[in-house]
């Protein structure tokens, strides 16, 4: 406890989860580990390698053989692969159209989900995904998911890439983009996108970030009760 509790974030794409699970860390001085930036980097290391899509026991091995790691950065922490850094390049539209086949992968989400939990061991963590609480931190004794409506969420998209310089689709075509996402988060057979039973429900559709960190910290702050 000395160190903190596990907190899990869960939700569908760009829900707002990173922006609010950095900011909360940062409040109660927690390691914050983007799990779907470590998804995202298995997915750049294999178009990198010209390995097609549906090439699932070559994905596989290369989500066991690459080294991912993260730094703190401002604003936001560094991603690298194998000792390069690739913050920029695994927010690029080709990975986000291909990154939910690599995470419907068995053995690519077995291999993640072993190292979260290495990097969670100690406590003290925010972690966001698309199952933290209900596969990867089962145990966690705070467990969120953040929800919005597919419109708001391709308008936050759409902003955050206007502000990053990213080239970036329609409004329209990035809620289609949005919707299929869903569709096969929610569809996949091994830790399909669901809210786990313990799991308190955020519907950020009309809440600003800072009112979303609040609620959450409110809610951390009340199990620490609990649990001290």
């Amino acid at each position: 406890m000395q160190n903190g509790i596990q907190v899990a974030i869960d939700g569908p794409a760009s829900a707002g989860k990173s922006t609010v699970a950095k900011l909360v860390a940062k409040r109660f001085n927690y390691v914050y580990c983007d799990t779907g930036a470590m998804y995202r980097v298995v997915t750049l290391a294999a178009l990198q390698q010209g390995i097609a899509m549906d090439g699932t026991k070559q994905i596989a091995d290369l989500a066991r053989q690459v080294k991912i790691s993260f730094k703190p950065g401002d604003p936001e922490q560094r991603v690298f692969l194998n000792g390069e850094e690739v913050t920029t390049a695994i927010r690029q539209g080709e990975i986000d159209n291909n990154v939910s086949a690599v995470a419907a992968i068995p053995a690519v989400r077995q291999e993640m989900t072993n190292q979260q939990r290495q990097i969670a061991q100690t406590g003290g963590i925010v972690m966001d995904g698309r199952d933290i609480g209900s596969t990867v931190l089962p145990n966690a004794p705070v467990k969120i998911f953040m929800v919005a409506t597919a419109h708001e969420r391709a308008r936050r998209r759409y902003v955050e890439n206007k502000e990053k310089g990213i080239a970036t689709a329609s409004l329209a075509e990035l809620q289609h983009e949005i919707e299929l996402r869903d569709q096969k988060d929610s569809s996949r057979k091994v830790s399909p996108l669901v809210q786990a039973p313990d799991a308190i429900r955020l519907d950020t559709t009309k809440l600003t970030i800072d009112e979303v960190v609040d609620k959450i910290s409110d809610i951390i702050k009340k199990t620490l009760n609990e649990l001290s």
